[in-house]
């Protein structure tokens, strides 16, 4: 509001106090007048009474008859200030039936103090009005800011909100550009591993069909470990080229309704190969149908990785748990396994990328729980990794509906 508005405002409050203000004082001073008034008359016909006791009678009729309105001159006669219980009083008057006290002036001080009540809660609506309005303004600003919709751009207005709107606007353009140096660092460093990994692809490739041309000469020990560490590097190359997508935001999800025992069965059936080599056994209980809007394969694959991660921690001959529950809020996927657990030192640092326990074997490479979490969490939905309290470790998938 400009700055016209808040003289406005600020008159209609000084002129809505002084007639309340006003109209109080013009009531007490009526009161008082008519108790002074009240006063003389007491005392005078009290003197009367005492100089002709025969006069009593006359004086009550006369009381009974006239209507006093005392003057502002008689009311400081000289006359001596007497008790105030006097004759009067006891014939059961006062200033208000005997006439003295002016009701003109009552309700004229009533009136005002009405009308200013009246412009007072008028000034105290229009300045409440007023302020919700500028707050819901910023509000929206802040909202549309918030959604991408709306410029750093923000109307100017000089009210007491001023000095706030400068704050957010601020603030806000000091998050937009922190922002977009994140946003610029981001695409760098996603960028940087996509060059990595594709520099990587060349020489791992050439090694390859090296390796295949020398494996008579090499024989198959050595050829059998060359070839290891190659499918290592691929699948090096592999998840930075998928790290950088999820990091440049270009790894596309296309979320459907899907029955989760259905992800959890493709899971398993695609690690059988390597559960079976291990002796481990897989167990996926059929609960009931059960949907979460996800991309399938995606989903499928992070899933995939933590079951992995539970076999690689078993012993032959133990199995590998699944479990889903469903309620209002969530859907809950559960998958553990029968070992000794994690670390007490790892359990922080699990999902951190290229992190490696000290449990891990030789073949990984510290990005499979990184990968799974950053799946999950961009299908609305968390992960986390505990330790049961039976023994065995534990990843609990939480997929929110809303």
């Amino acid at each position: 509001m400009s700055k016209k508005s808040n003289n406005k405002t600020t008159v209609l409050f000084v002129l809505s106090v002084s007639l309340m203000v006003a109209a109080i004082t013009a009531y007490i001073l009526t009161v008082y007048y008519s108790h002074v008034c009240f006063h003389i008359l007491g005392g005078f016909c009290e003197s009367m009474i005492q100089r002709y006791p025969d006069s009593r009678q006359d004086i009550l009729d006369l009381l009974k008859t006239q209507d006093f309105h005392i003057t502002g001159e008689r009311a400081f006669l000289g006359i001596p200030d007497l008790p105030d219980h006097y004759v009067i009083s006891n014939f059961g008057y006062d200033p208000s039936n005997l006439g003295i006290m002016d009701t003109t002036v009552i309700w004229i001080a009533a009136l005002g103090f009405l009308a200013g009540s009246t412009l007072f809660l008028f000034s105290f609506r229009y300045l409440h009005k007023r302020s919700s309005a500028r707050i819901r303004m910023l509000t929206d600003y802040l909202e549309k800011i918030n959604t991408g919709s709306q410029g750093l751009l923000l109307d100017s207005c000089e009210d007491e909100f001023s000095r706030l709107q400068d704050e957010i606007y601020k603030t806000v353009t000091t998050l937009s550009q922190t922002r977009d140096a994140a946003v610029t660092a981001r695409n760098n460093f996603a960028e940087n591993l996509s060059n990595i990994a594709h520099q990587l692809k060349t020489p791992i490739t050439s090694v390859s069909l090296t390796v295949q041309m020398a494996r008579e000469h090499l024989g198959d020990v050595r050829v059998a470990e060359i070839e290891r560490q190659i499918n290592r590097l691929m699948h090096l190359e592999e998840a930075l080229l998928l790290l950088s997508r999820i990091d440049a935001g270009t790894l596309t999800l296309e979320r459907k309704p899907t029955d989760v025992f259905t992800i959890l069965s493709l899971a398993a059936d695609n690690l059988y190969e390597l559960f079976t080599r291990k002796g481990v056994q897989m167990d996926v209980p059929e609960m009931g149908e059960t949907d979460i809007l996800v991309d399938m394969e995606w989903t499928m694959e992070a899933l995939m990785n933590l079951m992995k991660n539970c076999m690689e921690a078993s012993e032959p001959g133990t199995t590998v748990h699944c479990s889903y529950e469903k309620n209002p809020l969530y859907v809950q996927i559960r998958i553990w396994d029968e070992g000794e657990g994690f670390a007490k030192a790892d359990l922080p640092h699990l999902f951190e990328r290229f992190y490696r326990g000290e449990k891990a074997n030789d073949t990984g490479i510290g990005i499979g729980l990184s990968l799974s979490r950053a799946i999950m969490e961009m299908q609305n939905g968390i992960i986390r990794a505990f330790n049961l309290y039976g023994g065995g470790a534990c990843f609990e998938i939480r997929f929110y509906s809303h």
